[in-house]
């Protein structure tokens, strides 16, 4: 596709699915019907036309609440149905290689999420499909699209805080807090692989890239302290409890506590836990350079906390609301301190993905960037075994 608009100036449809309706393709599903209401200019107007999913009746129910006209129990009639353009695959981690590189050799665009697979092999196979037929991919790194985190880097690149020379990124969560969470397909190193390191860690290396440049070594240590949980009963979707069912173990990561050196020559601290009591997706980063800091909290997404100048010594610290300068803040708010939401950034994630598609130049995050996170995440986990610095 080339043409960014059909005869009459209507935007150019791009015909989509979905595969695996949990929680995170209600997300994506969500994400392609809202790209119209807030970017009217297009270039592209994605158009739900199926979904899939094995578990019993969900495809048909999120195909009723979307309007698409096709629901599928088996992920593959996606790749044989002709009508569709691209792909959303939002299946747990060990099912991302085999259906992402099918998509890929359907011929069809691909969104995935990340970890993108179990292992850097795992995403470097969807990024080799991608780039042998030419065809797009976008990869759900989503804490980059926020609007904060472009102006920070945007800072960043200026100087507006001298060089860097260290950082802590942290990615906490308490989705695994409770000892009943249910033993679901996360907890089996199979077919969650390496745990919170893919499940939050991956998101932390990419904003380390993103923002600071690319790692050259490290070292890592991990745990598991909630060792035994709970079987489910019944398809879970999210993170649900389970009691009185029979124990099985835990076999990959609650928490991962890495030391980077960068390329730069930067040190940074990048910690990630799934049970962190108290810390429910408390995420963010603290960066500081020979002249000053920059601040930011997920939490607190429209807000950076930065100290700029050069008096060095208590040198203070102001509160800064981004705006419609920063990223795409302006295509959700008209003006600062006007709150967006985690689903906002899966819009602007879908609405790059189509603009790549229309115009063939990659935006946002692809299979390349899973591939240099994934590889980030293997040489922690070779660090973790050996006890030493691993060099990337």
């Amino acid at each position: 596709m080339t043409d960014s608009a059909q005869p009459g100036g209507a935007l150019q449809p791009v015909r989509v699915a979905v595969i695996g309706m949990g929680w995170m393709g209600r997300v994506h599903a969500q994400a392609y019907t809202r790209v119209p209401h807030h970017y009217p200019q297009g270039p592209a107007r994605p158009v739900l036309v199926a979904v899939a999913d094995d578990v019993p009746g969900r495809a048909a129910e999120f195909a009723d609440r979307f309007g698409a006209e096709r629901a599928y129990t088996d992920w593959r009639d996606v790749l044989t149905d002709d009508d569709i353009d691209a792909v959303s695959v939002t299946v747990p981690n060990f099912l991302h290689r085999e259906i992402g590189t099918a998509v890929l050799e359907a011929g069809k665009h691909l969104w995935i999420e990340k970890p993108v697979g179990l292992t850097a092999d795992d995403a470097r196979a969807v990024d080799e499909a991608a780039r042998s037929r030419d065809l797009v991919t976008a990869v759900g790194f989503n804490y980059r699209n926020a609007p904060a985190v472009e102006a920070a880097r945007t800072m960043i690149a200026d100087g507006a805080i001298g060089t860097v020379t260290h950082a802590r990124f942290r990615f906490f969560s308490d989705y695994a807090a409770h000892p009943d969470g249910a033993l679901t397909w996360r907890y089996q190193r199979a077919r969650g692989g390496n745990g919170v390191l893919g499940d939050l860690g991956s998101h932390g290396v990419d904003l380390v890239r993103f923002l600071l440049g690319d790692i050259d070594s490290l070292v890592a240590d991990a745990a598991i302290f909630i060792p035994e949980r709970s079987e489910p009963s019944g398809a879970t979707s999210g993170h649900q409890l389970a009691t009185g069912g029979v124990r099985g173990t835990v076999e990959n990561e609650d928490y991962v506590g890495a030391q980077l050196r960068l390329v730069s020559g930067a040190r940074c601290v990048l910690e990630a836990s799934r049970i962190a009591v108290g810390e429910p997706n408390s995420y963010g980063f603290e960066i500081h350079g020979t002249t000053g800091m920059i601040r930011w909290d997920y939490r607190r997404m429209g807000e950076l906390e930065t100290s700029l100048g050069a008096t060095f010594q208590d040198q203070p610290v102001s509160t800064v609301y981004v705006g419609p300068g920063s990223g795409d803040f302006a295509a959700f708010q008209p003006g600062s301190a006007n709150p967006m939401g985690y689903d906002d950034l899966k819009v602007i994630e879908a609405q790059r993905f189509m603009r790549s598609i229309v115009t063939g130049t990659p935006e946002g995050a692809t299979a390349a960037d899973a591939v240099r996170s994934a590889r980030a995440l293997d040489a922690m986990t070779e660090s973790i075994a050996a006890g030493c610095w691993v060099t990337l």
